[in-house]
């Protein structure tokens, strides 16, 4: 049978990062990546542990995964990625769902474990490092429509939030070689990329040391900027515990630096934040945003929140409320609490919210952030955007769409442009989540 490698990815842009890192090990040892996921002789799922409902997706998954292998019994089925690491025991043996279950940090050892798991041995290797940023590796852009790309700059979290799993099957923070990620980012520029977002659980606490200096991400973020005016640089996602002045500073100093900050609340409840082990208060949080503000004017924010966690009270979720309407976020991430096992929440913490106040209070946050959401692009009409060109728009064949600095998707008729071109939009009308415009001269 020919190598053929399918892989699918569930999660995070972490995840998706990951795949691409897996699909370069695969094909330096013969595989080809194909999409049909029935001519494969290699299928990995790459999953993610975050959310309960994200979790219950994968097993249905694997479920259905099952019933192609039953037809091919050569046909090797691995699960890689956070919930490999978590739940490797269910899922190889008690489920028997999997040939082969690999952790983060043991994608170089795939080749090996494909062929044990070939030659009729279950395969495992889920071991954490405090080393491995697979920095040396360039990963094949499986996922990429040739326009933007993720630049993965670290691995793991030491934030310890007690909701989160991610600690646990990522292991510790470890920054990678800068010189790695440039090297990286000015290949995809040579390539025709004009875009990188540069990926960590926290790239605000990027730090690189070697024997004459020390690299912090406001200096990272400097060097790939000036590797080409022609590149846009995103980054994903900062702690807002960590997020310095000068970081905004150096985002306020260079055109191709988005401006857009994912900054997650989580809450807008000092004692909820508390609990979670946030390290920020409601006050700091909104200190936080008043600088962006300051140092950034027009700056897009995003946020994550959580729908109650442990002990909330209806004043607690209020407090919630009231933080995203004074923050006005442009797009948010919402969820109801689900509690992961192993975090300290789970060990800690009473989970006593039932699960039908859940769902109305997350209710109550998505209407909220979907009225924001609708003025923030309200607000857009009427001005020019640069954006660049990502492709053809989802909905018409004769539309191309792109987004704005601010990370907002807009739509616009097409002309004699194409993707990857920079083009000025002027914001006609919007929908709730997209601007519709026309190209005008530069």
């Amino acid at each position: 049978m020919k190598k053929k490698l399918y892989i699918e990815t569930y999660g995070c842009q972490m995840n998706v990062a990951d795949s691409e890192v897996v699909a370069s090990i695969l094909t330096e040892k013969g595989f080809r990546i194909t999409s049909d996921i029935n001519s494969a002789s290699l299928i990995l799922v790459n999953t993610c542990s975050i959310r309960e409902n994200a979790e219950q997706r994968i097993w249905n998954r694997l479920k259905a995964i099952s019933h192609i292998k039953r037809k091919n019994r050569e046909l090797v089925v691995g699960l890689i990625g956070c919930m490999a690491e978590r739940l490797k025991e269910k899922v190889l043996e008690t489920e028997q769902l999997v040939d082969m279950v690999v952790g983060p940090d043991a994608y170089r050892d795939l080749p090996r474990l494909v062929d044990e798991a070939a030659s009729g041995h279950k395969a495992v290797n889920i071991l954490l490092s405090r080393e491995e940023t697979y920095a040396d590796i360039s990963p094949v852009r499986t996922v990429s429509n040739g326009i933007s790309a993720f630049v993965s700059i670290m691995r793991g979290c030491n934030n310890m939030c007690s909701y989160c799993v991610v600690p646990y099957v990522r292991g510790a923070e470890r920054s990678r070689n800068p010189g790695s990620i440039i090297t990286e980012v000015k290949d995809l520029v040579a390539a025709g990329y004009r875009e990188v977002t540069l990926l960590g659980q926290n790239v605000d606490s990027y730090s690189w040391n070697d024997q004459n200096s020390k690299t912090g991400f406001h200096q990272l973020l400097e060097q790939v900027a000036l590797i080409s005016p022609l590149l846009r640089v995103r980054f994903s996602t900062s702690h807002p515990k960590d997020m310095s002045d000068d970081l905004l500073l150096t985002m306020s100093r260079y055109d191709n630096i988005c401006k857009h900050i994912h900054l997650p609340a989580q809450s807008g409840s000092s004692r909820i934040l508390k609990l979670m082990n946030r390290g920020y208060t409601r006050e700091w949080y909104i200190e936080k945003i008043k600088a962006i503000r300051d140092i950034l004017p027009g700056c897009a924010i995003s946020t994550d929140m959580i729908a109650g966690f442990c002990t909330e009270t209806d004043e607690d979720h209020k407090a919630s409320l009231s933080l995203m309407e004074w923050a006005g976020f442009d797009f948010a991430y919402m969820f109801k609490y689900s509690e992961r096992p192993g975090t300290r929440a789970s060990r800690k913490l009473n989970d006593n919210v039932p699960d039908e106040i859940k769902t109305q209070r997350l209710n109550e946050i998505i209407a909220l952030q979907n009225k924001l959401s609708a003025k923030s692009k309200r607000e857009d009409t009427g001005r020019v955007f640069e954006v660049l060109i990502e492709g053809v728009s989802k909905r018409s064949p004769d539309f191309l769409s792109g987004r704005t600095s601010q990370n907002k998707i807009a739509v616009f008729p097409k002309k004699n442009i194409k993707p990857g071109d920079y083009v000025r939009v002027k914001i006609e009308k919007c929908t709730s989540a997209t601007l519709i415009g026309t190209v005008i001269d530069n």
